[in-house]
């Protein structure tokens, strides 16, 4: 169905949504976290940190979940600003979850924490990941290769890495630089 056919209210609260810029208020942690779901339980709000792996950095904060983050999170780094907003789509907890670059600021070793704990918590949602890391898209159903707002080639990790091209290449160079990272 045409996206303009449908109410926009109820297509807005379809969606969690983490952009790569990640918006925080000058709040706490705990209400950044509730910004989607404002009836959000404090149980809520501590496993959707859990699983956007910045929950025990938050409690090594001096008010943990009541820590102010500051005019557009100001006092958090960008990689802790990214985990709060994922965190606060988890919450929301909407049919449909899209990642835009989200993980672009956390290292590979977290950014694959992230995803394997987003597993099962993703499984019957409908799940668009943008992202330059391979890494974070392997696992996907299909896979669209854009360049330039065109789509290059599409197909699951396999398939695209046994054909020469665009994918296949990035996917090589990303695994040499991990290499020569560790």
């Amino acid at each position: 169905m045409d996206v303009t056919h449908h109410d926009l209210t109820n297509l807005r609260n379809a969606i969690s949504f983490v952009p790569q810029e990640s918006l925080l208020f000058s709040a706490t942690i705990r209400e950044n976290v509730a910004y989607g779901k404002v009836e959000a339980t404090e149980e809520e709000i501590i496993k959707a940190l859990k699983l956007a792996e910045i929950y025990d950095e938050v409690m090594k904060m001096p008010d943990g979940l009541d820590t102010l983050v500051g005019e557009r999170g100001i006092t958090l780094s960008g990689g802790q600003k990214q985990r709060i907003a994922i965190a606060r789509a988890i919450v929301k907890n909407a049919p449909i979850f899209i990642i835009d670059d989200a993980l672009s600021a956390v290292d590979t070793e977290t950014e694959n924490k992230i995803l394997r704990n987003l597993e099962d918590f993703l499984a019957d949602k409908t799940t668009i990941i943008v992202s330059h890391r391979v890494s974070a898209i392997m696992n996907a159903d299909e896979i669209l290769v854009l360049d330039d707002g065109k789509i290059l080639d599409r197909g699951t990790h396999e398939e695209l890495i046994s054909r020469e091209g665009f994918y296949k290449h990035i996917f090589e160079l990303q695994k040499m630089e991990e290499g020569l990272v560790r």
